[in-house]
């Protein structure tokens, strides 16, 4: 019986994360080297973001801020002005 607390809890396929079961699913479906290995690839990197304490949506944000970098403006860069040098020539 599931109680309203376990309810913020990620889904779970025994031990496994329930996105997984898309890729296990697809292996059992289409038994090759490649998605057998590719299932491998994804569990353990699950494994891997589970232990650092992140879920696949942290991990991406991560990454998102990784590459983007430190710097958020405010306004898009179709929105921003561009620099304007208003020095005058001497006479």
């Amino acid at each position: 019986m599931a109680h309203w607390r376990e309810t913020s809890k990620p889904a779970r396929f025994w031990k496994v994360d329930a996105r997984a079961g898309v890729f296990v699913l697809f292996t059992l479906i289409h038994f090759r080297v490649w998605t057998v290995t590719l299932t491998a690839a994804v569990l353990f990197l699950f494994w891997f973001l589970e232990r650092r304490g992140m879920s696949l949506g942290s991990a991406f944000r991560a990454l998102r801020a990784w590459l983007i970098g430190d710097h958020r403006p405010a306004l898009g860069r179709f929105k921003e002005r561009g620099r304007i040098d208003f020095q005058r020539r001497p006479d």
